[in-house]
């Protein structure tokens, strides 16, 4: 991934916390033929190895499992918040008119050996923790032990799970950190007379970097 040293996010606590809001993560391997991409929600256990293992599970019927590269290191991308910028919201643009459309985003790419698990104590582990995780925020958090015990079992059979220890953990997080303040201040501004969730989260991200230059 090209990363211009403005855009650059190096803190694995930064990169760890996307990973988590985003679960959703593009496994990119080779079968030694093509590239294979798929979509898979993972976990991220922060304590193990020197940037995090991820940790997931697929349908067992996916090939994925079986014919995932053990010499060429798979590559996870999960997509934050992002959004197109107008040069509308540059005073910059007012002054001068140097100035054209961008997107800003914050990504996570992800590189590490995969290996496959079949033991269906770590499966049950594993689907408890990510139940437990994804469900926190429900009323009532449904449980896997809501479930019959034998439909449970039957699931079990049916998956495998996927530890990806992590040997390379970049972030990029392109939030008009290029432009002058008077325009970070603008995209902001901007951004929040939209009145969307994304359109604020990104505000957000801009302005912790005004912040951040700013000493504050």
């Amino acid at each position: 991934m090209y990363i211009p040293s403005p855009f650059a996010e190096n803190d694995p606590a930064v990169l760890h916390a996307l990973i988590r809001a985003h679960p959703l993560g593009t496994w990119v391997t080779t079968n030694g033929e093509e590239l294979v991409a798929n979509h898979v929600p993972f976990l991220i256990d922060a304590k193990r190895g020197p940037h995090g293992t991820l940790i997931a599970h697929v349908a067992r019927a996916n090939p994925v499992w079986r014919t995932f590269s053990t010499t060429v290191r798979s590559l996870v991308v999960f997509q934050g918040v992002n959004t197109y910028i107008t040069p509308s919201w540059y005073p910059s643009k007012r002054a001068h008119g140097k100035a054209v459309p961008t997107w800003n985003y914050a990504v996570v790419h992800a590189q590490g050996t995969p290996r496959a698990i079949e033991d269906r104590g770590w499966l049950r582990h594993h689907l408890d923790a990510l139940v437990a995780t994804h469900e926190a925020t429900q009323p009532m958090p449904w449980k896997i032990a809501d479930a019959p015990a034998d439909f449970v079992d039957g699931l079990l059979r049916v998956i495998v799970g996927i530890e990806i220890p992590l040997d390379s953990l970049s972030g990029k997080w392109k939030v008009s950190q290029n432009r002058p303040e008077p325009d970070k201040r603008g995209v902001v501004d901007g951004l929040a007379a939209r009145g969307e969730a994304t359109a604020a989260a990104m505000a957000e991200l801009v302005r912790q970097h005004i912040v951040a230059d700013a000493g504050g």
